[in-house]
């Protein structure tokens, strides 16, 4: 008789236990009010330890104070000035030019004859020698020096867009 009435009394509670996700919390939690007395748990010395600079009212230490002390940040050489972030364009001279006879040259076909060392980058074309062939170039820079001299060759300028890097996604979809 015992025994049959604690199980029952037993599984009863368990279906009215409280659940983890039943609590009912506030994320809103109002801050501790420290040096309100001994009873309120943050009197006297409210946190702060007993004496010494950090634990008196008033200025507070600048955050690279080290106690008189020369600063770290002082101490230490600065590099002054600043470093681009941009980077320089690849220089290609006019008389390399003479190598593509009659074709259309652009970052691709510099960067597979080994002009320069990536086509994903601007390409600069810089006067330097004579041209003696006519060429279509495609590039997104040349001198006028090198554009009056494409064109006195009979060829043309076309100044383009930096060629994007395809993704390895797109690279992927492709195949």
């Amino acid at each position: 008789m015992l025994y049959s009435s604690f199980i029952i009394h037993h599984s009863v509670s368990e279906r009215n236990a409280m659940k983890y996700n039943q609590l009912q919390v506030s994320s809103n939690k109002d801050r501790k009010r420290v040096g309100r007395g001994i009873a309120a748990g943050g009197g006297k010395t409210a946190g702060r330890g007993t004496k010494g600079q950090n634990s008196r009212t008033g200025k507070k230490l600048r955050p690279m104070f080290q106690g008189g002390q020369r600063p770290l940040a002082q101490a230490v050489p600065k590099n002054r000035g600043f470093k681009s972030l941009k980077m320089p364009a690849q220089v290609v001279y006019l008389d390399h030019l003479n190598a593509f006879a009659g074709k259309m040259v652009d970052n691709a076909v510099l960067f597979e004859e080994g002009y320069v060392a990536t086509p994903f980058h601007a390409v600069k074309v810089i006067g330097r020698g004579e041209l003696t062939v006519k060429v279509d170039l495609k590039v997104q820079a040349a001198s006028k020096s090198v554009i009056e001299a494409i064109q006195k060759a009979g060829g043309t300028f076309e100044k383009v867009a930096t060629p994007i890097r395809e993704s390895q996604k797109q690279a992927e979809e492709t195949k």
